[in-house]
């Protein structure tokens, strides 16, 4: 193919000089050869260029060639010379968009407690937060003693999808460590794991457990102490399917009566659940000087205390709350509740009962009434303060409890938080409780309580 060619350019040239054209015959086989060689050599160089060639295209399909099956993800940029932490995503058997949020706080509480007759006993909720049906009555006289802990760190983690059709699902998993003792305050300080919510979310329905309808989480008080009011406050956490539509909210929540024996005997949480969930309809407005919310509660109690007897009786409760804007800085928020057979919904159902038991065995609803007030204001963007009054008070019949159960607690809270640096707050509250049996004896609880708290 190219022999001849470069034969007959080397002719030509040898013509063209003189003296070379009697020398042609001679020369002509040793021309010949090296041409055969050079073919040669082009040949192995086009040969190598096209193995070459080969080699690189098998190089980039093995790199464009798919990897196994996997759900979308979205992997952050990394800096050049680093190496990703992670490059699937968190959530391989979820929804594809399915957006997974992790966040919780880092807490630690510290306080000295002043009891006038008697100390709170060591390892009880007393000790950890501000309690008024654990404030020591009739006891041997007043004690000062210090607490610190952790357990109120938290951890929780959300997973929220919008589908295609614009269906909206959404589930939220939440704990914190104020489950019992697995150590000792003289070694480990270490406790178990408590759960707070669970639940998934669809459009405007709720199912799991999470704060009971009867709570309006957004008029809650701006406390040191993990809840402050708790004299007065609704505040329970419960399984319950719920439905949401503008203002209206309804919910089917669990039915756990909590029973006051005959004759004073301690409580009784009593497990003979209600055949009908408590219902519970709320109705929230909202507007730009705050909101206002008002709920309504009926309920069956039950007590069973020998299997086929069981007695039961009818339980309703009312309460308003809400939020009200006094200013770019200060603002009102308050609850007032009442009914009859409430008692598990007020103060963590650490003050009193739903129902008590009379003489012939029968439960008859325990009334009652619950309510705080307190005011907020903003001095800076880093500190803010608050102070507020709490108060319940129950109709016992003494002929059926007795004396010592309690007929009224009361507490005044004064705080200052300040937060230094963005989700850090660091705060401290003066606290006064007073609880007050039917008998009229009362005992008074003096604390200071500071924290410090990291929000991430």
């Amino acid at each position: 193919m190219m022999r001849p060619r470069l034969l007959a350019i080397a002719m030509t040239a040898a013509l063209a000089v003189p003296g070379l054209a009697s020398a042609q015959t001679v020369k002509e086989r040793e021309l010949e050869a090296r041409i055969a060689q050079l073919e040669a050599q082009v040949q192995a160089l086009l040969t190598q260029q096209q193995q070459t060639a080969t080699e690189v295209q098998e190089v980039r399909t093995a790199q464009a060639a798919p990897a196994a099956p996997a759900a979308p993800a979205t992997v952050a940029t990394v800096p050049a010379g680093s190496r990703p932490i992670q490059t699937t995503t968190l959530t391989p058997q979820a929804n594809p968009g399915t957006t997974l949020t992790v966040g919780g706080m880092i807490r630690m509480d510290a306080f000295a407690t002043h009891t006038t007759d008697g100390d709170i006993a060591k390892g009880t909720a007393g000790r950890d937060f501000y309690v008024p049906g654990a404030i020591p009555v009739g006891g041997d006289g007043p004690d000062t003693y210090m607490d610190a802990h952790m357990k109120f760190s938290r951890l929780w983690l959300d997973a929220s999808t919008v589908l295609d059709s614009g269906d909206k699902l959404a589930a939220r998993l939440e704990m914190d460590f104020f489950g019992g003792s697995l150590g000792n305050t003289a070694a480990t300080n270490t406790y178990g794991a408590t759960l707070r919510h669970a639940y998934v979310s669809w459009n405007n329905w709720l199912a799991g457990q999470t704060w009971s309808n009867f709570m309006d989480t957004g008029a809650l008080l701006d406390a040191v102490d993990f809840v402050g009011p708790t004299d007065g406050i609704v505040f329970v956490r419960q399984p319950q399917l719920r439905y949401t539509n503008g203002p209206w909210t309804v919910s089917l929540e669990s039915p756990e009566t909590t029973v006051q024996p005959f004759g004073g005997a301690p409580r009784v949480i009593t497990g003979d659940n209600s055949a009908i969930p408590d219902v519970i309809a709320r109705y929230t407005h909202k507007a730009d000087w705050g909101h206002f919310s008002v709920a309504g509660m009926a309920r069956q109690l039950k007590y069973e205390p020998v299997v086929g007897a069981d007695s039961t009786d009818t339980g309703y409760g009312l309460t308003a709350s809400g939020l009200m804007k006094m200013g770019e800085r200060t603002d009102l928020r308050y609850q007032l509740s009442g009914g009859d057979g409430i008692g598990r919904y007020i103060g963590l159902a650490t003050i009193n009962q739903d129902a008590m038991v009379d003489s012939d065995g029968n439960i008859d609803a325990l009334g009652g009434w619950a309510g705080y007030v307190g005011l907020r204001h903003v001095f800076s963007d880093r500190v803010r303060g608050n102070v507020f009054y709490a108060r319940s008070q129950w109709d016992n019949e003494t002929a059926w409890t007795g004396f010592d159960v309690t007929r009224k607690v009361h507490s005044a809270h004064a705080n200052l938080i300040w937060t230094p640096y963005p989700k850090l707050d660091l705060g401290v509250e003066a606290i006064w409780g007073e609880r007050t049996l039917e008998s009229g004896a009362d005992g008074e609880l003096l604390r200071l309580h500071t924290m410090a708290r990291y929000t991430f």
